[in-house]
C-alpha cells in the first residue's frame, strides 16, 4: 500500500513539473505571437522588419512539436495518476 502511495506522489510531482513547463512554453509562444504581424507592407527599407518576422514565425513553428509532446505527456501522467489513485482505493476497499 505504501509503495502505491509513494509512486502516486512521484507521478503527481512529475505531472506538476511537466505541466508547469507546458504552461511556460505556452506563455512564451503567446508572447511571440503578439509580436507577429498578420500583414506587412514592405518597401526596400523594411527588409529588417521582414527578417525579424521570419525569425518570430520560425520560433513559433519550432515550439509546436515540444508543446504537443508536453501536452501528450501531461495527459498521460494525469491518466496514470488517476489509475494509480483508483487502484489504491480499490485495494483498500
Amino acid at each position: 500500500m505504501e509503495t502505491i502511495q509513494n509512486t502516486l506522489y512521484v507521478v503527481l510531482i512529475a505531472w506538476g513539473v511537466v505541466t508547469a513547463v507546458l504552461v511556460i512554453a505556452l506563455i512564451y509562444r503567446g508572447t511571440l505571437e503578439t509580436r507577429e504581424e498578420d500583414q506587412i507592407f514592405l518597401d526596400a527599407a523594411g527588409e529588417s522588419m521582414a527578417s525579424e518576422q521570419r525569425a518570430i514565425v520560425a520560433r513559433i513553428q519550432k515550439l509546436s512539436k515540444p508543446i504537443t509532446a508536453l501536452v501528450v505527456l501531461s495527459g498521460l501522467l494525469l491518466v496514470l495518476t488517476a489509475g494509480l489513485w483508483l487502484w489504491e482505493k480499490l485495494q483498500s476497499f
